[in-house]
């Protein structure tokens, strides 16, 4: 539930600023970062070969998530280029270090995909004092963050500091998609940052409406699929997701048959702003 809820708050303003897909990529990027983790528990000897993958994830994705955030603010490259050479730059690197290091393909499969049983008690603190920490960050600066994603030429000229602010949303999305990484995969955990906003987006009037519902969402399509892991042999990743998606289908249908039935032939008109007034 805790990734459930940050990831929306952070992928709000991904989708605001047109960069959907940075979560996909930093996820594969840190997949490279696995490996390297695994490979470093081995050359170290430690009784845990896997103890490192994680921190190695979370260095390799900050680092990915800069790297893309100065390309993009320097405009050597397009955002779509960037974004396409993490994926595959990330992912194939990832497998061949994995391979070479003679990873375990269980504990790569489970930073794919997620994998609830493995998670422990101090993991699963860290990961919700981490995604509060993004969520307050998130909400607590909105204004600041809506104006530098949303318009960042207007953002510089009114004394935002726009690009301090985009590196910030970059490495957010790295932190959130690691701590993600056990519960949701590294493969999925875009779905669950981008799914609950588009679903927010189909019904809300506002930004700050849209965040705040997104997160609603996020955290019970991750609630209903963290329960039905408990039952049916299915990671917990795909559950969430495609819970998410379901959801965002149920919405855009129920939407798209109350505005035809608005629009059909001898249904009664909409009041005018002048009506609603004088009513009010």
């Amino acid at each position: 539930m805790a990734v459930g809820l940050a990831g929306p708050a952070v992928g709000a303003y991904l989708v605001q600023r047109r960069i959907s897909l940075l979560g996909d990529g930093i996820g594969h990027v840190a997949l490279t970062g696995v490996a390297l983790g695994t490979m470093a528990g081995t050359a170290l000897g430690l009784a845990n070969q896997d103890a490192l993958a994680v921190p190695g994830a979370m260095f390799t994705a900050l680092v990915g998530a800069l790297i893309v955030d100065r390309m993009q603010s320097r405009g050597r490259v397009a955002a779509d280029v960037a974004l396409a050479l993490m994926f595959y730059g990330g992912a194939a690197a990832g497998v061949v270090l994995f391979d070479i290091g003679g990873g375990d393909h269980e504990t790569f499969e489970a930073a794919l995909f997620g994998s609830l049983g493995d998670i422990s008690t101090a993991t699963a603190i860290a990961t919700a004092i981490g995604a509060a920490i993004v969520i307050a960050l998130a909400f607590g600066f909105r204004r600041i963050l809506f104006a530098a994603t949303h318009d960042p030429e207007f953002a510089r000229a009114s004394g935002i500091p726009a690009g301090a602010l985009t590196t910030w949303l970059s490495v957010a999305a790295a932190v959130v998609i690691t701590l993600a990484m056990q519960a949701v995969g590294l493969v999925l955990v875009g779905g669950l940052m981008i799914v609950p906003v588009a679903i927010a987006q189909l019904h809300a009037g506002s930004f700050v409406t849209t965040m705040r519902r997104a997160c609603l969402y996020g955290g019970g399509v991750a609630a209903v699929g963290a329960a039905l892991t408990i039952h049916w042999d299915i990671e917990s990743g795909g559950l969430i997701v495609v819970g998410a998606v379901l959801l965002y289908a149920t919405v855009a249908l129920v939407k798209s048959r109350t505005s035809a039935r608005r629009l059909a032939p001898g249904a009664p008109d909409r009041p005018t702003i002048e009506q609603e007034r004088s009513a009010a």
